[in-house]
């Protein structure tokens, strides 16, 4: 049931959405007609158009000529969607989805921190970064949250990048980088990040050394992949995806 006292079609998007990719509904076959949702939710038909709306634009349905609305396979869904990510992360979180994602940040972060070095004179965006390395040493201590400010830490560089491609990333990595740093922390046997290993980053990111601020992240982002390949080599056949 959804809870009146809410966005009913916030509730309703999130509530299918998750349903389609925990494979409620079969991929390529009818998806119920709006008045049948309507129905079965006990809400207007508005909500449930809006909804509908909502998940053909994440790439989840598809509305055809006679045939109506159908589910998408996988490869269609908008990855960097952050509710699809969510939603694709929660129901079925897998190392092989882990070794994807990972693969993103070794194309993208080096870079961000690269682009920060050119900024590291913009006072607020630099203690942004410092503030978050300043919450993980809190963290090893047992003063604060470790996987939020690790969180802060890496979206604080996209941020100091200066570049808006990669700022519209970040609702996209916090999402992906609250299960990916749960789990490599998991099989690293930690809970909390590496301190020293960030702090490098900050200290290379202030110096303006743009290689070795790159390289800085790169050691960190292959440490992960390299966690990542040997759990899969050791399950090969208990973590698959579509």
């Amino acid at each position: 049931m959804l809870d009146s006292g809410r966005n009913l079609t916030h509730q309703l998007t999130h509530q299918l959405g998750a349903a389609i990719i925990q494979g409620s509904y079969a991929i390529d076959k009818s998806f119920p007609t709006e008045a049948e949702l309507s129905q079965q939710f006990n809400i207007s038909r508005s909500v449930t158009r809006e909804a509908v709306k909502m998940l053909t634009a994440k790439g989840l349905l598809a509305s055809r000529p006679r045939q109506g609305i159908r589910v998408m396979p996988s490869s269609q869904w908008n990855m960097f969607d952050p509710d699809v990510l969510s939603w694709t992360l929660n129901a079925r979180p897998s190392l092989d989805l882990l070794r994807e994602f990972t693969q993103l940040r070794i194309a993208i972060e080096p870079e961000a921190a690269r682009l920060a070095c050119e900024n590291n004179h913009d006072i607020s965006k630099m203690k942004a970064i410092g503030d978050a390395l300043a919450r993980m040493h809190k963290a090893d201590l047992g003063q604060d949250d470790p996987l939020s400010a690790d969180i802060e830490f890496h979206t604080a560089i996209l941020a100091a990048s200066n570049n808006r491609f990669f700022l519209q990333l970040r609702q996209f990595i916090q999402v992906a980088l609250r299960v990916s740093i749960a789990s490599t922390n998991q099989l690293k046997g930690v809970f909390t990040a590496s301190y020293e290993d960030h702090k490098k980053i900050y200290d290379e990111i202030l110096a303006g050394r743009q290689d070795a601020a790159a390289d800085a992240v790169k050691y960190l982002l292959n440490e992960v992949m390299q966690l990542i390949n040997l759990s899969l080599e050791q399950s090969p056949k208990t973590d698959t995806t579509e």
